[in-house]
């Protein structure tokens, strides 16, 4: 890491493992939950659907928990290095999609996760923490003042 750059926190480290673990989850929950729904059922009759299915739970705790996550490890590394990681959890709904649930793996879909390796790759050379900025009072410009 460069100048005034410390060792990742492992806070931060777990935060993001758990938010891509979390968001893995909410999204096959999310597929096996409507997986039973025709697609020309009614509004009605898709949110009924959903809400007696246990996945429709899972889902909605897991969103709870990444809720809670989320806020630990913003507090702890900046929006524009930590959001970036959690682009992992496409490769992880990925593979559980195409081994558990039968989905395609094509070429493309291969070629989209190694930029995804590739750009998480970038992210992770740079600062996790702002520094010079009070973290209460983000700096943000004014486009009126000269």
């Amino acid at each position: 890491m460069g100048r005034g750059e410390t060792k990742l926190p492992g806070a931060v480290v777990g935060g993001l493992v758990l938010a891509i673990v979390l968001d893995t989850i909410i999204q096959i929950a999310w597929k096996l939950a409507v997986s039973g729904v025709p697609g020309t059922a009614t509004v009605t009759a898709t949110v009924r659907e959903a809400l007696s299915n246990p996945f429709f739970w899972v889902a909605m705790l897991a969103f709870g928990a990444q809720l809670f996550n989320w806020m630990r490890v913003l507090a702890r590394a900046d929006l524009s290095f930590a959001q970036p990681f959690t682009a992992l959890s496409y490769i992880s709904v990925l593979a559980i999609s195409c081994h558990s649930l039968g989905e395609n793996l094509s070429v493309s879909k291969l070629f989209g996760v190694a930029l995804i390796l590739v750009g998480v790759f970038f992210i992770s050379r740079t600062p996790f923490r702002t520094t010079g900025n009070d973290r209460r009072t983000p700096a943000i410009p004014d486009p009126l003042r000269p």
